[in-house]
């Protein structure tokens, strides 16, 4: 059997691996193809970098060459200190888990071996392995964490508590998150750039014409517009539009208050908002597109204080 290198404190981070052996003792036909599954598995082991094939389920779709090359030369002077993790798919056959970047600058340094985990897991598990090893080292773009939210939630059937749970997440940053996908490509591709953040993102989601969103993108791109500069520039586009609602309708100063005010509650809130008067008082009314939407803004409600 192989050697289990990383001693008794291995079960506090991989529970199936406690124990295991304990019926090794045994010679029914069950316990000798255990004990095979066993050698090949929960152990670390230097790997041919040409046996390990990618993760199918890599949800990082763009790998910055510069940092990557970094990697290399660090991994060619001093060693990789890290193993990446595989799961073992036949004879002396392995299929990548996690650490993509570092496989990658391993074969760029010319390295022909790798210091692999392998782990015993099956395709669901390999999923969400993958999603959320990358997530959780905050190294993709808005949209790539965004996309893996999406796939944890339809692959593997995580609902967005769940994944907020994994992630350490609040759920209302999972929702949010998962908002950014509805977004025109020309805003999702310059958030996938680093050209604008989710905050700027997240304030041209509110501009319903697409015309002066992409008007408003470009302007924020070209002059470097800070998230409240985006954000100033969306509150005075809606009231030039109330204004001129206004006048076309005859109200008076105060619906100019109200529909000043509504702006400012849409911008917050990130959905449509309506104030009516009545005749003591009024109502706002806050729209949202779903449950998911809904728990969203109850939670933004809910942290006002």
């Amino acid at each position: 059997m192989a050697k289990k290198v990383l001693g008794r404190g291995l079960g506090a981070f991989f529970p199936e691996y406690d124990q295991k052996g304990e019926d090794s003792h045994s010679n029914t036909p069950g316990s000798i193809e255990r004990e095979r599954v066993l050698q090949r598995v929960n152990v670390i082991k230097e790997l041919s970098v040409t046996d390990i094939r990618p993760n199918p389920y890599q949800p990082r779709e763009v790998f910055d060459e510069i940092k990557l090359q970094e990697l290399s030369e660090s991994i060619r002077m001093h060693g990789l200190i890290q193993p990446v993790t595989v799961r073992s798919v036949g004879s002396d056959r392995y299929e990548l888990i996690s650490g993509e970047r570092r496989l990658r600058a391993t074969k760029m340094a010319g390295i022909s071996t790798i210091p692999a985990y392998v782990r015993e897991v099956d395709d669901d598990e390999l999923i969400a392995f993958a999603l959320i090893e990358n997530v959780q080292r905050e190294q993709l773009n808005p949209i790539e964490i965004a996309l893996g939210y999406k796939r944890l939630i339809e692959e593997c059937s995580y609902t967005q508590d769940m994944v907020a749970r994994k992630l350490g997440k609040n759920r209302s940053t999972i929702t949010n998150m998962l908002r950014l996908l509805n977004l025109r490509p020309s805003i999702q591709h310059a958030l996938k750039t680093s050209a604008i953040s989710t905050g700027h993102a997240r304030s041209l989601i509110t501009v319903e014409d697409p015309k002066i969103q992409d008007k408003l993108l470009k302007k924020a791109i070209d002059e470097d517009w800070s998230v409240r500069q985006i954000e100033d520039a969306v509150r005075k586009l809606d009231l030039r539009k109330t204004a001129k609602n206004t006048l076309l309708k005859g109200k008076d100063q105060n619906d100019l208050h109200l529909m000043e005010i509504s702006s400012r509650l849409r911008n917050k809130f990130s959905t449509r908002v309506q104030i009516k008067k009545k005749n003591k008082g009024g109502e706002i009314r806050l729209e949202y597109y779903s449950d998911d939407d809904l728990e969203r803004i109850i939670s933004l409600l809910e942290s006002i204080e």
